[in-house]
Protein backbone atom coordinates (compact mmCIF):
# COMPACT_ATOMS: atom_id res chain seq x y z
CA UNK A 1 0.00 0.00 0.00
CA UNK A 2 2.80 2.41 0.92
CA UNK A 3 4.70 1.50 -2.24
CA UNK A 4 1.62 2.25 -4.35
CA UNK A 5 1.22 5.66 -2.73
CA UNK A 6 4.84 6.52 -3.41
CA UNK A 7 4.45 5.61 -7.07
CA UNK A 8 1.37 7.81 -7.57
CA UNK A 9 1.76 11.22 -9.26
CA UNK A 10 1.54 14.22 -6.90
CA UNK A 11 -1.73 15.53 -8.35
CA UNK A 12 -3.33 12.10 -8.17
CA UNK A 13 -2.08 11.76 -4.62
CA UNK A 14 -3.78 15.05 -3.68
CA UNK A 15 -6.98 14.94 -5.74
CA UNK A 16 -7.42 11.27 -6.66
CA UNK A 17 -8.38 10.34 -10.18
CA UNK A 18 -8.83 12.79 -13.03
CA UNK A 19 -12.59 12.72 -12.47
CA UNK A 20 -12.02 13.71 -8.84
CA UNK A 21 -9.71 16.52 -9.96
CA UNK A 22 -12.26 17.87 -12.44
CA UNK A 23 -14.97 17.65 -9.80
CA UNK A 24 -12.77 19.56 -7.33
CA UNK A 25 -11.97 22.23 -9.92
CA UNK A 26 -15.66 22.58 -10.73
CA UNK A 27 -16.65 22.96 -7.09
CA UNK A 28 -13.74 25.01 -5.76
CA UNK A 29 -11.47 26.12 -8.58
CA UNK A 30 -13.51 29.08 -9.78
CA UNK A 31 -13.92 30.39 -6.23
CA UNK A 32 -10.20 30.15 -5.59
CA UNK A 33 -9.42 31.79 -8.93
CA UNK A 34 -11.79 34.65 -8.12
CA UNK A 35 -10.15 35.11 -4.69
CA UNK A 36 -6.68 35.20 -6.26
CA UNK A 37 -7.79 37.72 -8.91
CA UNK A 38 -9.42 40.01 -6.32
CA UNK A 39 -6.31 39.81 -4.09
CA UNK A 40 -4.03 40.69 -6.99
CA UNK A 41 -6.22 43.66 -7.92
CA UNK A 42 -6.19 44.94 -4.34
CA UNK A 43 -2.40 44.54 -4.13
CA UNK A 44 -2.07 46.42 -7.41
CA UNK A 45 -4.21 49.27 -6.02
CA UNK A 46 -2.09 49.39 -2.85
CA UNK A 47 1.09 49.59 -4.92
CA UNK A 48 -0.42 52.40 -6.98
CA UNK A 49 -1.13 54.29 -3.76
CA UNK A 50 2.44 53.74 -2.53
CA UNK A 51 3.86 54.84 -5.89
CA UNK A 52 1.70 57.97 -5.77
CA UNK A 53 3.10 58.82 -2.32
CA UNK A 54 6.63 58.33 -3.66
CA UNK A 55 5.88 60.66 -6.59
CA UNK A 56 4.62 63.28 -4.15
CA UNK A 57 7.81 62.84 -2.11
CA UNK A 58 9.97 63.31 -5.21
CA UNK A 59 8.49 66.78 -5.76
CA UNK A 60 9.03 67.93 -2.17
CA UNK A 61 11.84 70.48 -1.82
CA UNK A 62 12.42 69.35 1.77
CA UNK A 63 14.62 66.24 1.79
CA UNK A 64 13.53 65.39 5.35
CA UNK A 65 9.85 65.32 4.40
CA UNK A 66 10.74 63.32 1.27
CA UNK A 67 12.38 60.67 3.44
CA UNK A 68 9.32 60.54 5.69
CA UNK A 69 6.93 60.10 2.76
CA UNK A 70 9.06 57.34 1.27
CA UNK A 71 9.07 55.55 4.63
CA UNK A 72 5.31 55.98 4.85
CA UNK A 73 4.89 54.55 1.33
CA UNK A 74 6.96 51.49 2.26
CA UNK A 75 4.88 50.92 5.39
CA UNK A 76 1.59 51.28 3.51
CA UNK A 77 2.75 48.89 0.78
CA UNK A 78 4.09 46.15 3.06
CA UNK A 79 1.33 46.36 5.70
CA UNK A 80 -1.64 46.31 3.34
CA UNK A 81 -0.06 43.71 1.06
CA UNK A 82 0.53 41.38 4.01
CA UNK A 83 -3.02 41.91 5.26
CA UNK A 84 -4.52 41.18 1.83
CA UNK A 85 -2.43 38.01 1.40
CA UNK A 86 -3.44 36.79 4.87
CA UNK A 87 -7.16 37.29 4.20
CA UNK A 88 -6.84 35.69 0.75
CA UNK A 89 -5.08 32.64 2.23
CA UNK A 90 -7.90 32.09 4.76
CA UNK A 91 -10.55 32.57 2.07
CA UNK A 92 -8.83 29.98 -0.14
CA UNK A 93 -8.79 27.52 2.75
CA UNK A 94 -12.49 28.12 3.36
CA UNK A 95 -13.27 27.71 -0.35
CA UNK A 96 -11.30 24.44 -0.33
CA UNK A 97 -13.42 23.08 2.55
CA UNK A 98 -10.37 23.00 4.79
CA UNK A 99 -11.37 23.41 8.47
CA UNK A 100 -9.91 26.73 9.61
CA UNK A 101 -11.26 26.59 13.15
CA UNK A 102 -8.17 24.93 14.65
CA UNK A 103 -5.95 27.30 12.65
CA UNK A 104 -7.81 30.33 13.96
CA UNK A 105 -7.63 29.00 17.52
CA UNK A 106 -3.89 28.40 17.24
CA UNK A 107 -3.34 31.76 15.60
CA UNK A 108 -5.34 33.45 18.36
CA UNK A 109 -3.29 31.84 21.10
CA UNK A 110 -0.02 32.65 19.33
CA UNK A 111 -1.14 36.20 18.63
CA UNK A 112 -2.08 36.68 22.28
CA UNK A 113 1.33 35.48 23.41
CA UNK A 114 3.13 37.64 20.87
CA UNK A 115 0.94 40.61 21.81
CA UNK A 116 1.90 40.39 25.47
CA UNK A 117 5.56 39.98 24.62
CA UNK A 118 5.78 42.68 21.96
CA UNK A 119 3.15 45.21 22.99
CA UNK A 120 5.78 47.93 23.46
CA UNK A 121 7.18 47.23 19.99
CA UNK A 122 3.70 47.42 18.47
CA UNK A 123 3.11 50.72 20.27
CA UNK A 124 6.43 52.01 18.92
CA UNK A 125 5.43 51.15 15.36
CA UNK A 126 1.92 52.62 15.63
CA UNK A 127 3.19 55.85 17.20
CA UNK A 128 5.98 56.13 14.61
CA UNK A 129 3.44 55.66 11.80
CA UNK A 130 1.32 58.57 13.04
CA UNK A 131 4.40 60.75 13.62
CA UNK A 132 5.23 60.28 9.94
CA UNK A 133 1.63 60.68 8.82
CA UNK A 134 1.01 63.86 10.85
CA UNK A 135 4.44 65.33 9.98
CA UNK A 136 5.02 66.23 13.63
CA UNK A 137 8.75 66.74 13.08
CA UNK A 138 11.39 66.02 10.46
CA UNK A 139 15.05 65.18 10.24
CA UNK A 140 16.93 68.36 11.13
CA UNK A 141 14.27 69.78 13.44
CA UNK A 142 15.12 70.60 17.04
CA UNK A 143 12.58 69.03 19.39
CA UNK A 144 12.02 68.48 23.10
CA UNK A 145 10.63 65.04 23.94
CA UNK A 146 10.88 62.38 26.66
CA UNK A 147 12.80 64.77 28.92
CA UNK A 148 15.61 65.52 26.43
CA UNK A 149 16.20 68.12 23.73
CA UNK A 150 18.19 67.89 20.53
CA UNK A 151 18.27 67.83 16.76
CA UNK A 152 16.53 64.94 14.99
CA UNK A 153 19.20 62.92 13.19
CA UNK A 154 17.10 59.90 12.27
CA UNK A 155 13.42 58.98 12.34
CA UNK A 156 12.05 55.47 11.87
CA UNK A 157 8.84 53.70 12.80
CA UNK A 158 10.48 52.31 15.94
CA UNK A 159 12.57 55.14 17.35
CA UNK A 160 13.72 58.75 17.09
CA UNK A 161 17.42 59.63 17.35
CA UNK A 162 18.33 63.04 18.83
CA UNK A 163 21.71 64.74 19.22
CA UNK A 164 21.90 67.44 21.85
CA UNK A 165 24.14 70.49 22.10
CA UNK A 166 27.13 68.71 23.64
CA UNK A 167 27.11 65.94 21.04
CA UNK A 168 25.34 63.27 23.09
CA UNK A 169 23.00 60.99 21.13
CA UNK A 170 19.61 60.04 22.59
CA UNK A 171 17.65 57.02 21.29
CA UNK A 172 13.97 57.51 22.11
CA UNK A 173 11.45 54.68 21.50
CA UNK A 174 8.45 56.19 19.77
CA UNK A 175 6.16 54.78 22.48
CA UNK A 176 7.75 57.30 24.91
CA UNK A 177 6.72 60.29 22.77
CA UNK A 178 3.86 61.57 24.92
CA UNK A 179 4.33 65.31 24.32
CA UNK A 180 6.68 66.60 21.61
CA UNK A 181 7.69 70.26 21.35
CA UNK A 182 9.03 71.25 17.94
CA UNK A 183 11.32 74.25 18.42
CA UNK A 184 12.10 74.82 14.73
CA UNK A 185 8.84 74.43 12.84
CA UNK A 186 8.54 77.12 10.13
CA UNK A 187 10.09 79.94 12.22
CA UNK A 188 11.64 80.80 15.58
CA UNK A 189 11.32 83.87 17.76
CA UNK A 190 14.70 85.33 18.67
CA UNK A 191 14.58 87.33 21.91
CA UNK A 192 17.37 89.40 23.46
CA UNK A 193 17.24 91.30 26.76
CA UNK A 194 19.59 94.24 27.24
CA UNK A 195 20.25 95.59 30.73
CA UNK A 196 21.15 99.29 31.17
CA UNK A 197 21.43 101.54 34.20
CA UNK A 198 18.29 103.10 35.64
CA UNK A 199 19.58 106.63 35.05
CA UNK A 200 19.65 106.21 31.25
CA UNK A 201 16.91 107.92 29.21
CA UNK A 202 14.45 105.22 27.93
CA UNK A 203 13.80 107.01 24.62
CA UNK A 204 17.52 107.25 23.95
CA UNK A 205 18.05 103.58 24.80
CA UNK A 206 15.15 102.42 22.61
CA UNK A 207 16.45 104.52 19.69
CA UNK A 208 19.90 102.90 20.00
CA UNK A 209 18.41 99.39 20.16
CA UNK A 210 16.25 100.04 17.09
CA UNK A 211 19.33 101.29 15.25
CA UNK A 212 21.08 98.02 16.14
CA UNK A 213 18.09 96.06 14.78
CA UNK A 214 18.13 98.02 11.51
CA UNK A 215 21.87 97.40 11.15
CA UNK A 216 21.39 93.64 11.47
CA UNK A 217 18.41 93.71 9.12
CA UNK A 218 20.52 95.47 6.47
CA UNK A 219 23.30 92.92 6.77
CA UNK A 220 23.54 90.79 3.61
CA UNK A 221 23.96 87.65 5.75
CA UNK A 222 20.52 88.15 7.34
CA UNK A 223 18.53 89.97 4.68
CA UNK A 224 16.85 86.81 3.44
CA UNK A 225 16.89 84.93 6.74
CA UNK A 226 14.82 87.34 8.85
CA UNK A 227 11.07 87.09 8.44
CA UNK A 228 10.39 90.51 9.98
CA UNK A 229 12.11 93.62 11.31
CA UNK A 230 13.67 93.60 14.75
CA UNK A 231 11.10 94.97 17.20
CA UNK A 232 11.87 96.78 20.48
CA UNK A 233 8.66 96.67 22.57
CA UNK A 234 10.26 98.74 25.35
CA UNK A 235 11.10 98.16 28.99
CA UNK A 236 10.63 94.52 29.96
CA UNK A 237 11.69 94.61 33.64
CA UNK A 238 12.96 96.94 36.36
CA UNK A 239 14.97 95.56 39.25
CA UNK A 240 16.58 98.18 41.46
CA UNK A 241 18.98 100.17 39.30
CA UNK A 242 18.76 97.60 36.48
CA UNK A 243 16.38 98.22 33.57
CA UNK A 244 15.90 95.44 30.97
CA UNK A 245 14.84 96.21 27.39
CA UNK A 246 13.51 93.50 25.05
CA UNK A 247 14.34 92.94 21.37
CA UNK A 248 12.36 90.42 19.29
CA UNK A 249 12.49 89.11 15.72
CA UNK A 250 11.03 86.18 13.79
CA UNK A 251 13.70 84.26 11.87
CA UNK A 252 14.23 81.10 9.93
CA UNK A 253 15.09 78.31 12.38
CA UNK A 254 18.62 77.99 10.99
CA UNK A 255 19.35 81.70 11.55
CA UNK A 256 18.26 81.91 15.19
CA UNK A 257 21.64 81.57 16.93
CA UNK A 258 23.54 83.55 14.29
CA UNK A 259 21.04 86.41 14.60
CA UNK A 260 21.42 86.61 18.38
CA UNK A 261 25.20 86.79 18.11
CA UNK A 262 25.06 89.51 15.46
CA UNK A 263 22.41 91.40 17.41
CA UNK A 264 24.51 91.41 20.59
CA UNK A 265 27.47 92.86 18.68
CA UNK A 266 25.30 95.54 17.04
CA UNK A 267 23.71 96.47 20.38
CA UNK A 268 27.13 96.90 21.98
CA UNK A 269 28.28 99.17 19.15
CA UNK A 270 25.15 101.34 19.23
CA UNK A 271 25.12 101.69 23.02
CA UNK A 272 28.77 102.71 23.00
CA UNK A 273 28.17 105.21 20.19
CA UNK A 274 25.24 106.75 22.09
CA UNK A 275 27.20 106.94 25.35
CA UNK A 276 24.76 104.65 27.16
CA UNK A 277 26.15 102.68 30.09
CA UNK A 278 25.25 99.02 30.29
CA UNK A 279 24.18 97.84 33.71
CA UNK A 280 26.53 95.71 35.77
CA UNK A 281 26.27 94.57 39.37
CA UNK A 282 28.08 96.82 41.83
CA UNK A 283 29.41 95.53 45.11
CA UNK A 284 29.80 97.97 47.99
CA UNK A 285 32.41 96.76 50.44
CA UNK A 286 31.95 97.94 54.04
CA UNK A 287 34.67 100.21 55.39
CA UNK A 288 36.75 98.79 58.26
CA UNK A 289 35.63 100.00 61.65
CA UNK A 290 38.43 101.68 63.63
CA UNK A 291 38.42 101.67 67.40
CA UNK A 292 38.90 104.99 69.23
CA UNK A 293 42.54 105.60 70.04
CA UNK A 294 43.75 103.21 67.29
CA UNK A 295 45.69 104.77 64.39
Amino acid sequence: MTANLLCMPPLQLLFGTSDDLLRWLHNHGFKILAIVIVALILIWIVRLMAAHIVRIAAHRPDSGREQQLRTLATVVNSSFTGFILLIAAFEILVASNVPVGPLLTGAGVAGLAIGFGAQTLVKDLITGFFVLLDDQYRVGDTIRAAGVQGTVERLTLRRTVLRDGDGSVHFIPNSDLQVVTNLTRDWRLAQLRVAVHYREDPDKVIAALRAAGRAVRADANFRNRLLADVVVPGIDRINGDEVDYLLQCRTLPSAHDDLLRALRAAVRRELAAAGIAAWYPQVNLPLPVTQPGNP
